[in-house]
Order: C-alpha cells, then sequence, then structure tokens
C-alpha cells in the first residue's frame, strides 16, 4: 500500500506542473495571435531596453 500511495502521488507532482506549462503555452499562443504585429515588435523590443541588450 505504501508503494502505491508514493506513485500515486509522484503522478500528481508531476502532472501539476506540466499542465501548468500548457495553460500557459495556450495562453501565449492565444495572445500572440490576436495582437497585432507592432504591438508585439514594440513589447519585445521595450523588453530589450528594460533589460540593457543594445538592439540599435
Amino acid at each position: 500500500m505504501k508503494t502505491e500511495a508514493q506513485t500515486v502521488a509522484a503522478t500528481r507532482s508531476a502532472t501539476l506542473p506540466a499542465l501548468f506549462a500548457v495553460i500557459l503555452g495556450v495562453a501565449v499562443i492565444t495572445m500572440t495571435g490576436h495582437l497585432q504585429a507592432a504591438t508585439l515588435h514594440d513589447a519585445a523590443h521595450d523588453m530589450r531596453h528594460a533589460t540593457g541588450f543594445p538592439c540599435h
């Protein structure tokens, strides 16, 4: 019984991060699919400046 409980707990603990990653991925793809290209470019450009990465 103890081994079975450990297996179930391990499966549940591995499922949650995978589920979160799938939900996050679908959300990012959905949001970027609905934004205009200029909006995505501006956001990426602003992040480059915020992190100090030279872009031009």
